[in-house]
């Protein structure tokens, strides 16, 4: 049975940094494409940016593009999020997924079945 847990999450200032760690287990993370998604309360849980299972490709929402990485480690089990320069409308619950397909670097909710249970993240202004 596939489990995904994210940590890092937590209280950041804005300007700053902050990574969130997803680790995977139940299978083999190899096997998968990931991807991270966050909501707020209210709100629709919206894309931030997914990997392909290798790591050589990558997919960013605009809202975040040039300012968060998405990367992996295959023999770690552990996808990650760097995210810089933070904004206050960062703040969110952050939650890793599986994508069905390896090779499915794509923003639908509906393409990703595993859902880990998500961390918050606040960023004061």
């Amino acid at each position: 049975q596939v489990q995904l847990v994210e940590s890092g999450g937590g209280l950041a200032q804005a300007g700053g940094s902050t990574r969130l760690s997803c680790a995977f287990s139940g299978r083999t993370l190899s096997r998968y494409a990931m991807g991270w998604f966050r909501q707020v309360p209210g709100k629709e849980r919206e894309f931030v940016a997914a990997i392909s299972w290798s790591g050589g490709a990558t997919y960013y929402a605009d809202s975040v593009k040039g300012r968060f990485t998405i990367s992996r480690d295959n023999a770690k089990n552990t996808v990650y999020l760097l995210m810089n320069s933070l904004k206050p409308e960062d703040t969110a619950v952050y939650y890793c997924a599986t994508a069905r397909y390896r090779d499915y670097v794509g923003n639908r909710n509906d393409e990703y079945d595993y859902w880990g249970q998500g961390t918050q993240v606040t960023v004061s202004s």
